[in-house]
Protein backbone atom coordinates (compact mmCIF):
# COMPACT_ATOMS: atom_id res chain seq x y z
CA UNK A 1 0.00 0.00 0.00
CA UNK A 2 1.24 3.47 -0.60
CA UNK A 3 2.09 5.86 2.09
CA UNK A 4 0.31 9.22 2.28
CA UNK A 5 3.11 11.29 0.72
CA UNK A 6 2.47 9.34 -2.78
CA UNK A 7 1.80 12.00 -5.47
CA UNK A 8 -0.23 11.05 -8.05
CA UNK A 9 2.19 10.99 -10.43
CA UNK A 10 4.13 8.19 -8.67
CA UNK A 11 0.85 6.32 -7.58
CA UNK A 12 -0.28 5.86 -11.39
CA UNK A 13 3.30 4.88 -12.36
CA UNK A 14 3.65 2.25 -9.17
CA UNK A 15 -0.08 0.82 -8.91
CA UNK A 16 0.90 -1.03 -11.94
CA UNK A 17 3.32 -2.54 -10.68
CA UNK A 18 1.76 -3.65 -7.09
CA UNK A 19 -0.49 -4.96 -9.30
CA UNK A 20 1.58 -7.03 -11.49
CA UNK A 21 0.61 -5.26 -14.94
CA UNK A 22 3.04 -3.98 -17.43
CA UNK A 23 3.77 -0.50 -17.65
CA UNK A 24 1.29 1.67 -19.84
CA UNK A 25 3.08 4.62 -20.48
CA UNK A 26 0.52 5.86 -22.68
CA UNK A 27 -2.45 5.74 -19.97
CA UNK A 28 0.21 6.97 -17.34
CA UNK A 29 0.35 10.00 -19.19
CA UNK A 30 -3.19 10.84 -19.99
CA UNK A 31 -3.75 10.49 -16.54
CA UNK A 32 -1.03 13.18 -15.91
CA UNK A 33 -2.12 15.54 -18.31
CA UNK A 34 -5.85 15.08 -16.66
CA UNK A 35 -4.26 15.55 -13.26
CA UNK A 36 -2.72 18.90 -14.85
CA UNK A 37 -5.96 19.98 -16.57
CA UNK A 38 -7.85 19.88 -13.18
CA UNK A 39 -5.38 21.89 -11.22
CA UNK A 40 -5.97 24.58 -14.29
CA UNK A 41 -9.92 24.29 -13.68
CA UNK A 42 -9.41 24.37 -9.98
CA UNK A 43 -7.43 27.60 -10.20
CA UNK A 44 -10.71 29.30 -12.88
CA UNK A 45 -13.10 28.11 -10.00
CA UNK A 46 -11.04 29.59 -7.49
CA UNK A 47 -11.39 33.26 -8.85
CA UNK A 48 -15.44 32.98 -8.63
CA UNK A 49 -16.66 36.05 -9.78
CA UNK A 50 -13.51 37.98 -10.50
CA UNK A 51 -13.35 35.42 -13.71
CA UNK A 52 -15.51 33.89 -15.91
CA UNK A 53 -19.07 35.77 -15.13
CA UNK A 54 -21.61 32.52 -14.69
CA UNK A 55 -21.44 28.80 -14.13
CA UNK A 56 -22.24 28.47 -17.56
CA UNK A 57 -19.48 30.39 -18.71
CA UNK A 58 -16.82 28.59 -16.18
CA UNK A 59 -18.12 25.26 -17.66
CA UNK A 60 -17.14 26.16 -21.47
CA UNK A 61 -13.85 27.43 -19.53
CA UNK A 62 -13.36 24.28 -17.96
CA UNK A 63 -14.77 21.82 -21.33
CA UNK A 64 -11.53 24.33 -23.43
CA UNK A 65 -9.07 23.42 -20.87
CA UNK A 66 -9.31 19.88 -20.39
CA UNK A 67 -9.32 19.66 -24.32
CA UNK A 68 -6.25 21.66 -24.30
CA UNK A 69 -4.22 19.84 -21.81
CA UNK A 70 -5.45 16.22 -23.39
CA UNK A 71 -6.00 15.97 -26.59
CA UNK A 72 -2.38 16.97 -28.02
CA UNK A 73 -0.13 14.54 -25.73
CA UNK A 74 -0.79 11.49 -28.16
CA UNK A 75 -2.34 9.06 -25.87
CA UNK A 76 -6.27 9.69 -27.29
CA UNK A 77 -8.35 9.33 -30.91
CA UNK A 78 -11.17 10.58 -29.02
CA UNK A 79 -12.78 13.48 -26.82
CA UNK A 80 -15.92 13.52 -25.90
CA UNK A 81 -17.77 16.13 -23.38
CA UNK A 82 -21.14 16.22 -21.99
CA UNK A 83 -22.46 18.82 -24.10
CA UNK A 84 -20.80 16.89 -27.10
CA UNK A 85 -23.36 16.01 -30.18
CA UNK A 86 -20.42 14.44 -31.91
CA UNK A 87 -16.57 13.61 -30.80
CA UNK A 88 -14.04 16.91 -30.40
CA UNK A 89 -12.39 16.79 -33.59
CA UNK A 90 -8.29 16.00 -32.56
CA UNK A 91 -5.82 18.57 -33.74
CA UNK A 92 -4.64 17.90 -37.51
CA UNK A 93 -1.22 16.71 -36.87
CA UNK A 94 -1.78 14.93 -33.74
CA UNK A 95 -0.75 11.57 -33.02
CA UNK A 96 -3.18 8.99 -31.68
CA UNK A 97 -3.13 6.75 -29.11
CA UNK A 98 -5.08 4.14 -28.31
CA UNK A 99 -7.64 5.62 -25.53
CA UNK A 100 -10.86 7.91 -25.52
CA UNK A 101 -11.80 10.43 -23.22
CA UNK A 102 -15.12 10.87 -21.67
CA UNK A 103 -15.64 14.06 -19.47
CA UNK A 104 -18.02 16.36 -17.32
CA UNK A 105 -16.00 19.20 -17.24
CA UNK A 106 -17.98 21.15 -14.61
CA UNK A 107 -20.52 19.40 -12.84
CA UNK A 108 -22.78 21.46 -10.69
CA UNK A 109 -22.13 24.23 -12.39
CA UNK A 110 -25.73 25.47 -12.16
CA UNK A 111 -25.29 26.16 -8.23
CA UNK A 112 -21.46 27.89 -8.56
CA UNK A 113 -23.33 31.20 -8.25
CA UNK A 114 -24.21 30.15 -4.08
CA UNK A 115 -20.43 28.31 -4.04
CA UNK A 116 -21.39 24.98 -3.76
CA UNK A 117 -19.00 22.49 -4.16
CA UNK A 118 -18.53 21.42 -7.96
CA UNK A 119 -16.32 19.51 -10.14
CA UNK A 120 -14.83 16.97 -12.98
CA UNK A 121 -16.22 13.96 -13.76
CA UNK A 122 -13.84 11.93 -16.11
CA UNK A 123 -13.91 8.54 -17.89
CA UNK A 124 -11.26 6.38 -19.35
CA UNK A 125 -12.22 4.03 -22.55
CA UNK A 126 -10.33 2.00 -24.73
CA UNK A 127 -11.00 2.91 -28.49
CA UNK A 128 -12.18 -0.17 -30.78
CA UNK A 129 -9.16 -1.89 -32.06
CA UNK A 130 -7.99 -0.43 -35.95
CA UNK A 131 -9.74 3.12 -35.16
CA UNK A 132 -8.20 6.15 -35.25
CA UNK A 133 -10.75 8.40 -36.01
CA UNK A 134 -13.84 7.42 -33.98
CA UNK A 135 -17.19 8.17 -34.45
CA UNK A 136 -20.16 8.69 -31.91
CA UNK A 137 -21.22 4.52 -31.97
CA UNK A 138 -17.70 4.01 -30.68
CA UNK A 139 -17.48 5.99 -27.62
CA UNK A 140 -20.97 3.58 -26.36
CA UNK A 141 -19.20 0.88 -24.52
CA UNK A 142 -20.71 -0.36 -21.40
CA UNK A 143 -19.51 1.26 -17.48
CA UNK A 144 -17.59 -2.60 -17.34
CA UNK A 145 -15.31 -1.50 -20.43
CA UNK A 146 -13.65 1.57 -18.38
CA UNK A 147 -10.37 1.68 -18.14
CA UNK A 148 -10.09 4.39 -15.25
CA UNK A 149 -12.73 6.93 -14.24
CA UNK A 150 -12.89 9.15 -11.47
CA UNK A 151 -13.88 13.16 -10.27
CA UNK A 152 -12.11 16.22 -9.03
CA UNK A 153 -14.00 18.09 -6.16
CA UNK A 154 -13.12 21.70 -5.83
CA UNK A 155 -14.55 22.54 -2.81
CA UNK A 156 -12.25 24.27 0.33
CA UNK A 157 -9.61 22.06 -0.45
CA UNK A 158 -9.05 20.69 -3.92
CA UNK A 159 -9.56 16.52 -4.03
CA UNK A 160 -9.08 14.15 -6.81
CA UNK A 161 -10.58 10.35 -6.69
CA UNK A 162 -9.20 7.50 -8.78
CA UNK A 163 -10.03 3.81 -9.52
CA UNK A 164 -8.08 2.29 -11.71
CA UNK A 165 -9.79 -1.00 -11.51
CA UNK A 166 -8.29 -2.21 -8.17
CA UNK A 167 -9.95 -0.32 -5.43
CA UNK A 168 -10.45 3.82 -4.76
CA UNK A 169 -7.58 6.30 -3.57
CA UNK A 170 -8.17 9.72 -2.96
CA UNK A 171 -5.63 12.63 -3.50
CA UNK A 172 -5.54 16.15 -2.15
CA UNK A 173 -3.72 19.05 -3.79
CA UNK A 174 -0.88 20.60 -2.19
CA UNK A 175 -0.45 24.15 -3.36
CA UNK A 176 2.92 24.55 -1.43
CA UNK A 177 4.10 21.80 -3.79
CA UNK A 178 1.53 21.96 -6.52
CA UNK A 179 1.17 18.41 -6.40
CA UNK A 180 -1.92 15.73 -5.73
CA UNK A 181 -0.96 13.77 -2.24
CA UNK A 182 -2.51 10.56 -1.45
CA UNK A 183 -4.59 11.35 1.46
CA UNK A 184 -7.39 8.81 1.47
CA UNK A 185 -6.14 5.13 0.49
CA UNK A 186 -7.98 2.41 -0.39
CA UNK A 187 -11.59 4.20 0.35
CA UNK A 188 -14.63 2.07 1.21
CA UNK A 189 -18.39 2.14 1.69
CA UNK A 190 -19.79 1.12 4.71
CA UNK A 191 -22.00 -1.64 4.01
CA UNK A 192 -24.90 -0.06 5.69
CA UNK A 193 -25.75 3.18 6.27
CA UNK A 194 -28.57 6.01 8.19
CA UNK A 195 -28.37 8.62 5.53
CA UNK A 196 -29.51 9.17 2.33
CA UNK A 197 -30.15 11.76 -0.15
CA UNK A 198 -32.95 12.81 -2.62
CA UNK A 199 -34.13 15.76 -4.04
CA UNK A 200 -37.98 15.35 -2.03
CA UNK A 201 -39.53 18.01 -4.16
CA UNK A 202 -39.79 15.97 -6.94
CA UNK A 203 -41.44 13.20 -4.74
CA UNK A 204 -45.14 13.87 -6.44
CA UNK A 205 -42.84 12.26 -9.64
CA UNK A 206 -41.27 9.52 -8.04
CA UNK A 207 -42.73 5.81 -8.80
CA UNK A 208 -44.28 3.76 -5.93
CA UNK A 209 -40.69 1.95 -4.69
CA UNK A 210 -39.33 5.06 -4.25
CA UNK A 211 -42.00 6.79 -2.20
CA UNK A 212 -41.88 3.61 0.30
CA UNK A 213 -37.65 3.86 0.87
CA UNK A 214 -38.29 7.14 1.61
CA UNK A 215 -41.43 7.19 4.07
CA UNK A 216 -39.88 4.11 5.70
CA UNK A 217 -36.26 6.23 6.58
CA UNK A 218 -38.69 9.13 7.57
CA UNK A 219 -40.82 7.11 9.28
CA UNK A 220 -37.63 6.68 11.88
CA UNK A 221 -37.50 4.74 15.24
CA UNK A 222 -41.32 4.61 15.77
CA UNK A 223 -41.51 2.56 11.56
CA UNK A 224 -40.43 -0.36 10.55
CA UNK A 225 -36.99 0.10 10.03
CA UNK A 226 -36.83 0.86 13.81
CA UNK A 227 -34.00 3.93 13.28
CA UNK A 228 -33.39 7.20 12.71
CA UNK A 229 -32.19 8.49 9.11
CA UNK A 230 -31.05 11.77 8.07
CA UNK A 231 -32.26 13.08 4.76
CA UNK A 232 -29.47 15.15 2.26
CA UNK A 233 -29.53 17.08 -0.83
CA UNK A 234 -26.42 18.77 -2.45
CA UNK A 235 -27.73 18.71 -6.08
CA UNK A 236 -23.62 18.67 -7.10
CA UNK A 237 -23.04 14.75 -8.16
CA UNK A 238 -19.69 15.09 -6.94
CA UNK A 239 -20.67 15.87 -3.32
CA UNK A 240 -22.49 13.57 -3.24
CA UNK A 241 -20.68 10.61 -4.22
CA UNK A 242 -17.43 11.95 -2.38
CA UNK A 243 -19.98 12.61 0.94
CA UNK A 244 -20.67 8.28 0.35
CA UNK A 245 -16.77 7.78 -0.53
CA UNK A 246 -16.12 9.20 3.54
CA UNK A 247 -18.95 8.06 5.56
CA UNK A 248 -21.28 5.88 3.43
CA UNK A 249 -25.24 6.88 2.86
CA UNK A 250 -27.42 6.75 -0.27
CA UNK A 251 -27.79 8.63 -3.30
CA UNK A 252 -31.00 8.23 -5.14
CA UNK A 253 -31.62 10.16 -8.49
CA UNK A 254 -34.71 7.91 -9.27
CA UNK A 255 -36.35 7.37 -12.33
CA UNK A 256 -39.96 9.90 -11.99
CA UNK A 257 -42.32 10.84 -14.67
CA UNK A 258 -42.32 14.54 -15.06
CA UNK A 259 -40.49 13.55 -18.25
CA UNK A 260 -41.91 10.68 -19.64
CA UNK A 261 -39.55 10.74 -22.49
CA UNK A 262 -36.70 10.56 -20.31
CA UNK A 263 -35.48 7.60 -18.35
CA UNK A 264 -33.49 9.14 -15.82
CA UNK A 265 -32.06 12.45 -14.77
CA UNK A 266 -28.17 11.51 -15.06
CA UNK A 267 -25.96 11.03 -18.08
CA UNK A 268 -24.83 7.45 -18.89
CA UNK A 269 -21.44 8.50 -20.12
CA UNK A 270 -20.17 11.41 -18.63
CA UNK A 271 -22.08 10.62 -15.17
CA UNK A 272 -23.35 7.57 -14.20
CA UNK A 273 -20.61 5.29 -15.34
CA UNK A 274 -17.93 6.80 -13.89
CA UNK A 275 -19.33 7.20 -10.63
CA UNK A 276 -20.80 3.74 -10.65
CA UNK A 277 -17.51 2.55 -11.07
CA UNK A 278 -16.04 4.25 -7.95
CA UNK A 279 -18.94 3.21 -6.08
CA UNK A 280 -18.63 -0.29 -6.75
CA UNK A 281 -14.64 -0.13 -6.54
CA UNK A 282 -15.24 1.14 -3.11
CA UNK A 283 -17.58 -1.91 -1.76
CA UNK A 284 -20.75 0.22 -2.94
CA UNK A 285 -23.60 -0.80 -5.19
CA UNK A 286 -24.45 1.24 -8.37
CA UNK A 287 -28.69 0.43 -9.93
CA UNK A 288 -31.06 2.46 -11.41
CA UNK A 289 -33.59 0.25 -9.60
CA UNK A 290 -33.83 -2.35 -11.77
CA UNK A 291 -30.34 -3.19 -13.22
CA UNK A 292 -26.67 -2.84 -12.34
CA UNK A 293 -25.55 0.48 -13.90
CA UNK A 294 -22.31 -0.97 -15.73
CA UNK A 295 -23.93 -2.93 -17.58
CA UNK A 296 -26.03 -0.84 -19.55
CA UNK A 297 -24.90 -0.50 -23.70
CA UNK A 298 -25.47 3.17 -24.29
CA UNK A 299 -27.91 4.30 -26.80
CA UNK A 300 -27.02 7.76 -27.50
CA UNK A 301 -24.13 9.92 -26.14
CA UNK A 302 -26.78 11.59 -24.38
CA UNK A 303 -28.46 9.34 -23.07
CA UNK A 304 -29.57 9.44 -19.48
CA UNK A 305 -30.66 6.82 -16.68
CA UNK A 306 -31.94 7.16 -13.07
CA UNK A 307 -29.32 6.24 -10.39
CA UNK A 308 -29.30 4.71 -7.07
CA UNK A 309 -25.71 4.84 -5.51
CA UNK A 310 -24.16 4.01 -2.40
CA UNK A 311 -23.72 1.48 0.73
CA UNK A 312 -24.48 -2.02 -0.87
CA UNK A 313 -27.52 -3.34 1.96
CA UNK A 314 -29.82 0.01 0.78
CA UNK A 315 -29.13 -0.14 -2.68
CA UNK A 316 -29.99 -3.94 -2.27
CA UNK A 317 -33.25 -3.30 -0.24
CA UNK A 318 -34.36 -0.45 -2.98
CA UNK A 319 -34.11 -3.01 -5.68
CA UNK A 320 -36.18 -5.36 -3.90
CA UNK A 321 -38.69 -2.67 -3.77
CA UNK A 322 -38.75 -2.26 -7.57
CA UNK A 323 -38.38 -5.70 -7.66
CA UNK A 324 -41.56 -6.20 -5.84
CA UNK A 325 -43.65 -3.64 -7.71
CA UNK A 326 -42.98 -4.80 -11.01
CA UNK A 327 -44.36 -8.41 -10.11
CA UNK A 328 -47.31 -5.99 -9.16
CA UNK A 329 -46.93 -6.85 -5.41
CA UNK A 330 -47.70 -4.63 -3.01
CA UNK A 331 -45.93 -3.22 -0.25
CA UNK A 332 -47.64 -2.60 3.34
CA UNK A 333 -45.69 -1.14 6.36
CA UNK A 334 -46.88 -0.21 9.90
CA UNK A 335 -46.64 3.39 11.23
CA UNK A 336 -48.23 4.63 14.55
CA UNK A 337 -49.28 7.91 12.42
CA UNK A 338 -51.02 6.65 9.77
CA UNK A 339 -51.67 2.92 10.43
CA UNK A 340 -51.08 0.16 8.06
CA UNK A 341 -51.34 1.66 4.39
CA UNK A 342 -49.73 0.62 0.63
CA UNK A 343 -47.94 3.10 -1.42
CA UNK A 344 -48.40 0.98 -4.52
CA UNK A 345 -51.85 2.15 -4.26
CA UNK A 346 -51.06 5.89 -4.64
CA UNK A 347 -50.88 6.98 -8.25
Amino acid sequence: MPDRRTTFSKFIIEDRSRRGLSPDAELTALLNDIQTACKFIASAVSRGALGASDGAALHDVAKDIMRRECAWGGQLCGVLADTDEVPFPMPAGSERGPYLLVFDPLDGSDNIDVNVTVGTIFSVLRAPEGVTNPGAEHFLQPGTSQVAAGFVLYGPTSMLMITLGAGVHGFTLDREIGAYTLTHPDMRIPSETREFAINASNRRFWEPPVRHYVEECIDGETGTRGDNFTMRWVDSLVAEVHRLLVRGGLFIHPRDTSDPAKQGRLHCLYEANPMAMIVEQAGGAASTGRERILDIVPQSLQMRVPAVFGSRTEVERLVRYHESHDRGEELVFETPLFNARSLFRTG
